[in-house]
């Protein structure tokens, strides 16, 4: 029990500093009235409450019998997971949206056991759908990467 308060507590830290370093943020030019801070803010502030709960809470958090195990493949999974997602961000400007997607979309389909061929397509397809979903119809402009000599 002892662990789960001290990860919470060292959790809460990392929102607090993190909540630090959004206070400051001013843009430019803003989509909605209550500026570009807020979203980040309500989100670490709720995670922080979550976080303190978890902290004080007078009761352990058991693992039930039919919760699967937290084991080594499942935290290799996580793991991989969130290097995947790092690699997602640190390529989604240089290769654009759609590249990026399919560059950690086809290995993240594999982790979860979908096939090679069907994974390729969907992911693919998908990236292209969402592109053009967010580019076209929600006016939310994505970096094009590598593909900006296919715009006009």
């Amino acid at each position: 029990m002892i662990l789960q308060r001290v990860f919470a507590l060292l959790l809460l830290a990392v929102c607090a500093a993190l909540a630090v370093m959004a206070w400051p943020y001013q843009a430019a030019f803003s989509y909605e009235p209550v500026g570009p801070r807020a979203f980040p803010l309500l989100i670490i502030g709720l995670m922080g409450c979550g976080l303190l709960y978890l902290a004080f809470r007078p009761t352990p958090i058991v693992r039930k019998d039919d919760e699967p195990e937290l084991d080594r493949e499942s935290l290799n999974k996580i793991g991989i997971c969130v290097a995947l997602l790092l690699l997602f961000a640190s390529t989604f400007e240089p290769l654009g949206f759609v590249l990026s997607s399919i560059l950690v979309g086809v290995p993240m389909a594999r982790l979860y056991d979908g096939r090679w061929l069907p994974s390729i397509v969907i992911i693919t397809l998908m990236s292209i759908a969402l592109y053009w979903l967010f580019d076209r119809v929600m006016d939310v402009p994505l970096p094009l990467g590598l593909l900006d000599v296919l715009e006009n």
